[in-house]
């Protein structure tokens, strides 16, 4: 999600030394590789689709993982933020590894942040994001602004291990962060309140919705909003927003008169193809600030989910 700073400290702090008992009690085995492969990288599902930790993927009704319904004080962190919560897990960075530079334009991006709850670090281990770097230090919380180049640099011996909960928010999630302190910010008084933990495995929001059968004409022209307020000027421009206006304009008036209806998706398909096909060649050379280029950009987040696949 795209934020106003690149990070920001939300104004709570935790116990990282039970939160790394109750990580160790669960054993060694729980580890995963990365999905993508990164070198030096591991993960431990907490909430994923129907609580299954071995289903990576995004679309689908979240639950805790065993692991997690075995952890009161995680569970409690989790409660603690106020918000929905899809996809999280525990993220491990062994000693002298990184992850690797990258800006995240997937859609179910656009719309999540990233909480960050260091458990065990150091030091020395630098989150950079958009130009600014930070060490956040055990127990605190964090987000930042995923749309913009961001990285993780270990430089220690030890690994660095982090809670990480993806959210969309909730009231009280943003009222948080409204309470937060931005990266270089002044707030005189300003301290985060300690989460003390309490008895018992709490329970909190959880994604039921997630990737849309068919996108609404309002989250389509929000994203292609987001994309064109991000484009750096090109000739072409122009003739790439002329054409996505139209097709915008064209699912509107197929939404108003389907919906999601099943009936409507060989329209919506044939729609989306023609667009897709228009547009292809006359944005390439578009490059947004963050330095993706603009057509993978709205294939990660319109193209490949204005229509659900499997529609």
């Amino acid at each position: 999600m795209k934020l106003h700073s690149p990070f920001v400290q939300l104004p709570l702090r935790f116990d990282a030394e039970l939160l790394a008992e109750e990580i160790r009690a669960l054993g060694g085995s729980l580890w995963k590789p990365h999905p993508q492969g990164f070198a030096g990288n591991s993960m431990l599902p907490l909430v994923a689709v129907d609580g299954d930790p071995d289903d990576e993927s995004f679309a689908g009704a979240m639950r805790p993982t065993p692991a997690l319904e075995r952890s009161p004080y995680l569970s409690q962190v989790f409660a603690s933020i106020g918000a929905t919560v899809g996809r999280s897990r525990l993220m491990r960075l062994s000693g002298h590894a990184e992850v690797t530079r990258h800006a995240d334009q997937h859609y179910y991006w656009s719309e999540r942040v990233r909480v960050h709850v260091p458990v065990l670090t150091q030091p020395t281990v630098r989150f950079e994001c958009g130009g600014v770097a930070v060490n956040m230090a055990a127990g605190e919380c964090w987000i930042f602004d995923t749309w913009r180049q961001h990285r993780v640099l270990n430089d220690a011996v030890e690994e660095r291990v982090h809670l990480v909960i993806d959210t969309v928010g909730g009231g009280r999630f943003w009222e948080l962060v409204g309470r937060g302190r931005a990266y270089g910010e002044s707030k005189p008084g300003w301290a985060p309140e300690p989460v003390a933990p309490v008895p018992g495995v709490a329970s909190f929001a959880l994604e039921t919705r997630n990737i849309p059968v068919v996108m609404s004409p309002w989250e389509m022209n929000s994203l292609f909003g987001l994309l064109f307020s991000h484009l750096v000027p090109h000739p072409a421009a122009r003739a790439v927003h002329e054409l996505s206006g139209r097709f915008a304009r064209e699912w509107q008036g197929l939404w108003f008169e389907f919906g999601e209806d099943a009936a409507g998706h060989p329209r919506y398909r044939d729609a989306l193809a023609r667009y897709l096909s228009a547009v292809a060649p006359v944005s390439q050379p578009l490059v947004l600030n963050n330095e993706l280029g603009w057509h993978g950009a709205m294939m990660a987040t319109i193209g490949q989910f204005a229509l659900r696949p499997e529609a």
